[in-house]
């Protein structure tokens, strides 16, 4: 009666290993919201500082999650976040960059 216990989740994608990661998983969300952040302001030409800041910000912390992650569920928010990011940030580039107007030349 083991089973009863603790569910089985040893085939789900998501699976944590049941205890609690509460930098890991503030890491994560806050990678997802910044990247996609990042990646929906991208299609704007006028916003590019907030997404190239936003998505330089979402690469910095992602990487950093990644390297201290420990379930995979929070590898797999971290990779949507950082891919997410990764379009954004090049986009924000392309439009103007980080101080696209701000610093003159």
């Amino acid at each position: 009666m083991a089973q009863a216990l603790q569910p089985n989740t040893a085939g789900s994608l998501f699976a944590t290993d049941g205890k609690l990661h509460p930098l890991q998983d503030g890491l994560t969300a806050v990678t997802l919201v910044l990247g996609l952040l990042s990646f929906i302001t991208a299609f704007f030409h006028s916003l590019h500082l907030l997404t190239s800041w936003a998505g330089l910000a979402a690469l910095v912390i992602g990487a950093y999650g990644q390297w201290i992650s420990v379930t995979t569920r929070q590898r797999f928010g971290l990779v949507l976040g950082l891919g997410f990011a990764g379009v954004g940030f090049m986009l924000g580039m392309a439009h103007g960059g980080l101080f696209g107007g701000l610093v003159s030349s």
